[in-house]
């Protein structure tokens, strides 16, 4: 089973979205479906956040 994670920020709330390593991002109110998603797009969506 794949581990998923939050943000630290969002304490024990369902409302946020979640990440999981080689997997992709989910709705935690929506756990049982996910969005696919390469490492190099990943990488490349927090360079731009963080720029």
């Amino acid at each position: 089973m794949p581990t998923w994670r939050k943000s630290s920020y969002s304490a024990n709330s369902n409302d946020c979205v979640e990440i999981g390593r080689g997997i992709g991002i989910r709705d935690s109110k929506a756990p049982a479906t996910h969005l696919t998603v390469s490492t190099e797009a990943w990488s490349a969506f927090l360079r731009r956040v963080k720029s």
